[in-house]
Parts: structure tokens; sequence; C-alpha cells
């Protein structure tokens, strides 16, 4: 199944090329009440409605440096603490956009808006303190999520070990453009993962290069406890631009546009704006 939040905030499937309403507020009330929600009774064309972004979870967790060539590329940038698969923090669930929505760029904080592929796992009902045996019973679907980052903050960030702001910025949360259930995805672990900008191939790889399995992660996470809906990404694969020999030809600009794909999950297409396109005034900067 691939459920989705359209228009005003309203819950439902996608059929063919239909959506079909379900009764209730919010995907996350539908993972609280373990999919036992009726349809309306109302089907619209998916072509007439607007998809926005499918979940806003209580809780979002970020897990860092995951994927084996991606963690290679990351120690020759030389930040000034290694970025480990144990770093784990919280995203800022307001940044959060959908399909289509614009990533605005702010030009006053940064200079290096920088792209990151990952799947996003969702959370089926509450508990904590379990171990890699149990999680499969907590993992209920899966989106695809595009980890947009400012590296110069993130890089003045590193410098005490941890990051969060350079992510957690306004627009920078970019998921959907559904969730796609569990019982529709055979393998998890072998899934194709592909990033393009304009056109152009930036990120490939395959999820079975992870390092941590998902059983893993989400047991991790456990003690700081789940709720339904909550979300849990796996980290990106290689080809971010800040890696790459001339990060300035890579790094995203204003007009560009981003398809980020991950086999049987879907498509998640954004594209950025200049800060002007999405606020009056100068763009704001930060004088810390």
């Amino acid at each position: 199944m691939k459920l989705v939040t359209f228009d005003a905030g309203r819950v439902g499937r996608v059929e063919g090329d239909d959506v079909v309403e379900f009764d209730c507020t919010s995907t996350r009330e539908w993972f609280e009440r373990g999919g036992d929600v009726p349809e309306t009774g109302e089907r619209l064309a998916l072509a007439d409605v607007r998809l926005r972004a499918p979940i806003v979870p209580r809780k979002f967790f970020h897990t860092a440096g995951n994927f084996t060539a991606h963690h290679e590329e990351l120690a020759a940038v030389n930040w000034s603490h290694p970025v480990h698969k144990g770093i784990v923090f919280f995203q800022n669930v307001d940044a959060i956009i959908g399909p289509d929505d614009p990533i605005v760029y702010p030009e006053g904080l940064t200079k290096e808006l920088d792209y990151e592929l990952e799947l996003a796992v969702i959370i089926g009902k509450s508990g904590g303190w379990f171990g890699p045996d149990e999680a499969d019973d907590y993992i209920a679907g899966y989106m695809v999520f595009n980890d947009i980052t400012a590296r110069d903050i993130q890089r003045r960030e590193m410098e005490s070990g941890v990051f969060s702001f350079s992510k957690g910025i306004d627009t920078f949360c970019p998921i959907g453009p559904w969730i796609v259930t569990k019982d529709e995805i055979a393998d998890p672990h072998s899934l194709a993962m592909e990033l393009r900008v304009n056109g152009e191939k930036r990120q490939v790889g395959n999820m079975n290069q992870m390092v941590l399995s998902l059983q893993h992660l989400i047991s991790y996470h456990s003690p700081q406890l789940y709720a339904a809906g909550d979300i849990v990404t796996t980290g990106t694969i290689s080809g971010v631009a800040a890696v790459q020999p001339n990060p300035f030809d890579f790094y995203l600009q204003s007009g560009d546009r981003i398809e980020a794909e991950i086999e049987g999950v879907g498509v998640l297409r954004n594209h950025v704006v200049p800060w002007s396109d999405a606020h009056e005034g100068t763009p704001y900067t930060n004088s810390l």
C-alpha cells in the first residue's frame, strides 16, 4: 500500500491512478490505530490532488556514516572529528517538506548546499528497549528522504564532533512522495538508490552497502522510546557534493531540480529556489 497525505491534510492510499480516502486526520493517526481505519468512500484522481509530506512524526532519528563507500569518502574530507556510524541526532520536524515543494536556499547562511539520499523507516507502534530480533515488529513502512545539508555550517559544528543545525534549517527535510507499507518491500536491504540533479546522476548505490542492518538501527534507537509514526533514517550512499575534487561544481544552486529515487519506494522530486522567492527582504544572516 502507498499511504499519502494530500490537499489540506487528508489521508488516503494510492490505487492505480486514484487516491482512496481514509477517515482519519493524519498518517500518524493511521499508524497509531494499527491501520484499522475505515475509508470515507471518496475516490479522487491522483492527478487532481496535491501530495504533501506523507507524515510529521513526533521524533525523527538520524543515522550517520552507515554506508561503507560514503564512510570511506568522508574520511578524505578531513573533518575535525570522524563521522562514526554511532552518531545520532534528531531532525527538526518543522523543516519537513513534501514532494514538489521548494527547498529554499538561505544564501545568508551557506554557500555549500548539499544533498544526501536516504531511506526513511516508519515505526508502526510505540515501544522501546528491544534488540534486533524484535525490530521487525516495529517496522511499518518506508519512504524516500533527502537530507539537505549546509556543509560549511556542518564543518564548524564538527569541531565539537556533532552536527544538527546544518541539517535542520527550514525546508531542509524533503520526504515522500508516499509511505510504502512493509508488505510491499520483500527485502529492504537490496534496494537500488539513485539521486539526480537536473537529470545528471550524482549518487548511485544500494541498500546492501549498509554497515548496520535496519534491525540493528531500529533497536539501537529503542532506548529513546518510539511512538507510532516515528522515523529512523539509514544514512546516505556515496557521491555527495562535499567529497568531489571540486565540490563547488556539485553543490546545489537555485534553479536546480532534484530527483531522489529508491527502488520500489518511489521518486521524491524537489527544486531549489532563492531566499527571495520565499521571503521578503534581504537574506537572513546568522552572526554567531
